[in-house]
C-alpha cells in the first residue's frame, strides 16, 4: 500500500487537540508532511509554556501514523515555531485553573562557584571537550561520535568518553563489543575502533542491565572511567555528556578541566529553550562555550533534492548570534546518518566523501579552532612577572 499525505492527514484527524477541543489537523497544529521510503516526517506546533503536557499528544500522533499499513517509521517532533508549515491556527487556551494561595517564593538554587584553577588534569590528554544538550532526543551522541571522527580525520589523536551512565550508546555507535582489559589489574585499557580510543559503561555492564544509581555512585563511575583509564597521548578527548542539566552534568563541568563545551540543539524553539539551560550551566562554572550545532536542521528529498524545513530552521543560528556564541554548523535530517549510526558505522567513516561527512569535518575544524582560541585567551590572561 502506498502511503500518501492524504492518508496520514485523515489518520491524524483522529488525534484530539489540547483539552479535547477538535483535532490537531483542524486546529492547524500539524506542519507540512513529508514522506520518503515509507517514513513520515512532520512536527506539531504547541505553545512553549505547555510543552511538557503535550508529550502524550505527540506520542498519540506518532502511534496512529505508525499504524498505517505501509509506514516503516515516523519522526514526529513538538515545536513552538510560529510558522509550522502553513497550518498556523492558534491552539485554544485551556481554562484558567483555580489557584490556591501562593506559598512564599523560595530562591532558585545557585550553582556553586567555579574554581577552574583547582581542576586536576588527566595525564596524556591535551584537551577535553564536552558535547551536551539540554534535553534528550536531539542527536547528541550521534553528533559527538561524528565530531570525534571528524577531529581524527583532520589529523588529531582522539578519544571518546561515554559519560551517559544510564544510557550508554558508544558501544553500538562504534560497533565495539567485549570487555576492556586492565593494566596490572588496576588501570583499564580503552577499547578501540575507527582510530578512536573509547570508554563507556556499556563495556562494563550488559546492555539490558538497568542502572539504578544515585548521584555519588554516578560520579564515582565517571571519575574512574576518566582518570583510571590508560588513554595514552591524546590531542583531544570528546565527552558525550548525559542529556539535561542535573547534578552529574554540573559536577562533571566543575571537576573536569574542560577546554570547552559544544551544545547540540534542533531548530525548534522547545529544544532551544532546553539548550539555553545547558549554555547557562557551563557559563556558571566558567567553561568556555565553543559553539552550537543545529542538528536535524533541514531535510533534502532524495528523489528531487528539494529542501524541507520540517522542524523549522535557523533557530540555533539565531540563538547563537543572540548569545554571542559561535554557530558551528547545520546537520541535515538525513536517514543515512541515523542508519549508519545504528549499524555502528558512523557516516564520517562509512561515507567519508559524502556531503554529510564533510559537514561533520567542517564542524570539527571549527571546534578545534575555538579550542585554540580559548587556549590563547587563557594564556594571554595569565599575568607575567618581570624581574629587573
Amino acid at each position: 500500500m502506498s502511503v500518501t499525505k492524504e492518508i496520514v492527514i485523515e489518520r491524524l484527524k483522529t488525534v484530539n487537540g489540547p483539552d479535547f477541543t477538535g483535532n490537531i489537523v483542524d486546529l492547524g497544529m500539524v506542519s507540512e508532511i513529508f514522506i520518503a521510503d515509507g517514513k513520515v516526517f512532520f512536527s506539531i506546533t504547541v505553545p512553549a509554556a505547555r510543552a511538557q503536557e503535550m508529550e502524550p499528544l505527540r506520542a498519540a500522533a506518532e502511534r496512529v501514523v505508525k499504524a498505517i499499513p505501509g509506514v516503516a517509521g515516523a519522526i514526529v517532533a513538538l515545536t513552538a515555531e510560529k510558522k509550522g508549515g502553513g497550518m498556523e491556527a492558534p491552539v485554544p487556551p485551556r481554562p484558567a485553573p483555580r489557584l490556591a494561595p501562593a506559598a512564599p517564593a523560595r530562591p532558585a538554587p545557585q550553582a556553586p562557584a567555579s574554581h577552574s584553577h583547582g581542576k586536576r588534569g588527566v595525564p596524556g590528554i591535551e584537551a577535553i571537550i564536552a558535547v551536551a544538550s539540554g534535553k534528550g532526543g536531539v542527536g547528541k551522541s550521534t553528533t559527538a561520535v561524528n565530531l570525534a571522527l571528524g577531529l581524527a580525520a583532520n589529523g588529531l589523536k582522539v578519544g571518546v568518553l561515554d559519560a551517559d551512565i544510564y544510557g550508554p550508546s558508544m558501544p553500538r555507535l562504534l560497533n565495539i563489543h567485549g570487555r576492556p582489559q586492565t593494566v596490572d589489574g588496576k588501570i583499564l585499557k580503552p577499547m578501540e575502533n575507527y582510530g578512536l580510543k573509547v570508554m563507556s559503561m556499556g563495556f562494563l555492564v550488559d546492555e539490558e542491565t538497568p542502572m539504578i544509581w544515585r548521584g555519588p555512585m554516578v560520579m564515582s563511575a565517571l571519575t574512574q572511567m576518566l582518570r583510571e583509564v590508560e588513554w595514552g597521548p591524546l590531542d583531544v578527548l570528546v565527552v558525550d555528556m548525559p542529556p539535561g542539566t542535573g547534578d552529574a552534568q554540573l559536577t562533571m563541568a566543575q571537576q573536569v578541566p574542560l577546554a570547552g563545551a559544544v551544545i547540540v540543539s534542533t531548530p525548534q524553539d522547545l529544544a532551544l529553550i532546553d539548550a539555553r539551560k545547558g549554555l547557562n550551566m557551563f557559563k556558571k562554572v566558567d567553561v568556555p562555550l565553543l559553539g552550537i550545532v543545529e542538528n536535524m536542521s533541514y531535510f533534502l528529498a532524495p528523489d528531487t533534492g528539494k529542501r524541507y524545513d520540517i522542524f523549522g530552521h535557523g533557530g540555533a543560528r539565531r540563538e547563537a548570534e543572540r548569545l554571542g556564541v559561535t554557530f558551528l554548523g547545520e546537520v541535515p535530517l538525513e536517514m543515512g546518518i541515523r542508519e549508519s549510526s545504528d549499524a555502528g558505522t558512523p557516516v564520517v567513516v562509512s561515507k567519508p566523501e559524502s556531503a554529510e561527512a564533510k559537514i561533520y569535518r567542517d564542524i570539527a575544524a571549527k571546534v578545534w579552532d575555538r579550542v585554540n582560541e580559548e587556549r590563547g585567551a587563557a594564556e594571554a590572561a595569565v599575568p607575567s612577572i618581570v624581574f629587573e
